[in-house]
Order: C-alpha cells, then sequence, then structure tokens
C-alpha cells in the first residue's frame, strides 16, 4: 500500500490527533491543560479550578448544558461514570483546540506536480493602495467549509437572541451567557469592554458593544475552524512522495 492511499484509508480522527501533536505549540496548550485539570482536581475550591473550562473553550461550554458531570450526585459508579464522561469530553475539547492551534502554525505543505513550472517571484503591492482582496483571503475560511458555516450559524443564533432579550424583552435575564460561551475564549475581551458602559448613563450601548465584541471574536473562531478543515483536507489528499 502506498503512502498517498494509507493517508486516504486513515479516519478523520488520527489526522485531527496529528496536528495537535505535531509542533510544539499545540503539545504546550495540551500540557498547560493537563496541568490545569490536575489543579482542579487538587484544589477544587481555588479560584484556578474553573481553567480547564476555559482553556477548552468554546466547545467545553457545551457540557454546562449536560445533566452530568463533576459534582454529579448518586452512587460511587454513576459520579465515576460522570466524572470520567466528563473528563473525556474535556479532552476531545483540548484536542480540538490544539488541532486548531496546530493548524494556525503549520507551514502549508502541498505539493507542486513535477512538470508545473516555478511560480513567479510575489511583488509586493505599494502600500499606498491596499488590496481589498487580502482581507477577502483573510477571512475566506469562515466561510468557505462547512464546519466554520455551521459554527457561524450557531453564533448568529446566539447573537439574535440575545440582542432579542436585550431590547424587547422587559428583562433579558442571562441571554449574555449564550453568545459569550459560542465565542469564548475571546469573548471574554468583549465582556470586559461592554461592562463599563453598563454602569454609566449610556446602559443601552453595553449590549451594543457586547454583541459587536462577540460577533468579532465568532469571526476569528470560524477563521480558526476553517483553517483547521483546510489542514485536514490537505492531509486527507497529500500524495505520496
Amino acid at each position: 500500500m502506498t503512502d498517498a492511499s494509507r493517508s486516504r484509508s486513515l479516519p478523520d480522527p488520527r489526522r485531527l490527533l496529528a496536528l495537535a501533536t505535531d509542533n510544539w505549540q499545540a503539545r504546550g496548550y495540551l500540557a498547560v491543560v493537563a496541568a490545569s485539570v490536575a489543579v482542579m482536581f487538587l484544589f477544587p475550591e481555588s479560584g484556578f479550578a474553573a481553567g480547564p473550562l476555559l482553556l477548552t473553550a468554546p466547545l467545553s461550554f457545551l457540557g454546562v448544558v449536560l445533566p452530568f458531570g463533576p459534582g454529579t450526585e448518586g452512587s460511587g459508579t454513576v459520579e465515576v461514570l460522570a466524572t470520567g464522561f466528563w473528563v473525556a469530553w474535556l479532552l476531545l475539547c483540548a484536542l480540538v483546540n490544539a488541532a486548531v492551534l496546530g493548524a494556525l502554525v503549520a507551514k502549508p505543505t502541498a505539493a507542486r506536480p513535477s512538470g508545473s513550472r516555478a511560480p513567479l517571484p510575489r511583488v509586493p503591492a505599494p502600500a499606498e493602495h491596499p488590496r481589498p482582496g487580502r482581507v477577502r483571503a483573510l477571512l475566506a475560511p469562515a466561510v468557505d467549509n462547512w464546519l466554520a458555516r455551521g459554527y457561524l450559524v450557531v453564533v448568529a443564533a446566539a447573537l439574535g437572541f440575545f440582542l432579542f432579550a436585550a431590547y424587547v424583552l422587559p428583562d433579558a435575564g442571562f441571554a449574555g451567557i449564550w453568545p459569550l460561551m459560542a465565542t469564548a475564549p475571546f469573548s471574554l475581551l468583549a465582556f470586559l469592554l461592554s461592562t463599563p458602559a453598563e454602569y454609566s448613563s449610556l446602559t443601552w450601548l453595553s449590549p451594543l458593544v457586547f454583541a459587536v465584541g462577540t460577533a468579532l471574536a465568532g469571526l476569528f473562531n470560524a477563521v480558526l475552524l476553517g483553517r483547521l478543515a483546510h489542514r485536514l483536507r490537505v492531509r486527507e489528499a497529500r500524495p505520496a512522495v
């Protein structure tokens, strides 16, 4: 079996695991997550107990809606199974985030056909004439694959519900938690930026600032997911050398 056929036969989890472990940045991230899990179990009452949840966001926040996890009451077997499932879910979230980080820092390795001509040297564009195509190229991974597009749909639904609750309903309650979780971890910056307006005379501006910030955080996350999808596709179609 050739290397190309072997790469095509590898399941997606194998390629995801390769991206999550083939560079020191991703391995360092996994080491930090593992250390935070150890701290959480050793010091459950400390302020660092929420570290694993924040480090593996936003996917880890999906576990909030599950009816079981650490602290589940029941027999010893039920508690062990609930905690084990939660740890496995956290590990999966960490692997996905590490793969995204690996896709971000990895250099493209697309092979060029043997008979093709070498590309011409790139001529930099003048500084006074910025190319709008560069911005489109940076944002393209957020919309050219189903993984990133599906994530953007979730972000749009969370933002729409939050804006409706903030400006239409008499009491918004905790509606902001959904866009905060959907676009974490960068949505924490949006929360910090919108907090001052909440305690000023321009209280109506706080939800708008928060919505814009979380939208940008969601777009950035979608770009990262798109780059991950591209890297997985490249690994699947990489020809034999």
